[in-house]
């Protein structure tokens, strides 16, 4: 028999709820520097001590509001050839339907802090899935980032500054003109040095 949360725990996670996403819209809005504890408590409707008692302070909040898991997809049993448009879609499905992802790009773009909490969250999540299928053990970090330069810009170009001929493409454009790339960074043989 499992015990229900009693109503004092509801309310605690209910603030938070709100705190946190509160601070999201604000750190996306304003970004990181400008963003105030103040004005995120008065977002969420709570008083700015609640904000401090639950997160100690603005970075402690920012490390919270920017906590993200990418849910990338296994790609153990899949077909070696398909990684790339794979990888692709999923990150389209989240850019489209995840506005905190595309808030703290606005953030890391803008702010230290937020830049090295997306490197942190592409380290920690798209690293094993270069490592699981990088052909070359020594170039697992500099495929990964190479994926990840791909990923976050058209990211950037599409949702962020919203140029135009990157909004505009379709779905199966993005992927037929991204997936080969990604594909060729994290599957493909190490090529050989330019020379001029």
């Amino acid at each position: 028999m499992t015990s229900e949360p009693s109503p004092t725990a509801r309310r605690s996670d209910a603030t938070r709820a709100a705190i946190l996403e509160a601070a999201r819209e604000r750190f996306a809005a304003d970004g990181y520097e400008r963003a105030t504890i103040r004005a995120i408590a008065k977002d969420a409707g709570i008083d700015p001590s609640m904000v401090m008692r639950y997160y100690g302070n603005k970075e402690g909040l920012f490390a919270a509001a920017s906590e993200m898991d990418l849910r990338l997809p296994e790609l153990g049993a899949m077909p070696g050839q398909h990684i790339g448009a794979v990888l692709v879609s999923h990150f389209l499905d989240r850019w489209e339907h995840d506005e905190v992802l595309t808030a703290m790009l606005r953030v890391g773009v803008t702010n230290a802090a937020g830049a090295e909490r997306m490197t942190e969250v592409f380290r920690g999540q798209l690293l094993p899935i270069a490592e699981g299928v990088c052909p070359v053990r020594d170039e697992v970090p500099r495929r990964a980032a190479l994926a990840a330069s791909q990923i976050l810009g058209m990211a950037l170009a599409r949702y962020v500054l919203r140029i135009p001929p990157a909004v505009e493409m379709t779905r199966d454009e993005v992927i037929a003109w991204l997936a080969p790339t990604i594909q060729r960074y994290l599957t493909a043989e190490s090529p050989q040095p330019y020379r001029t």
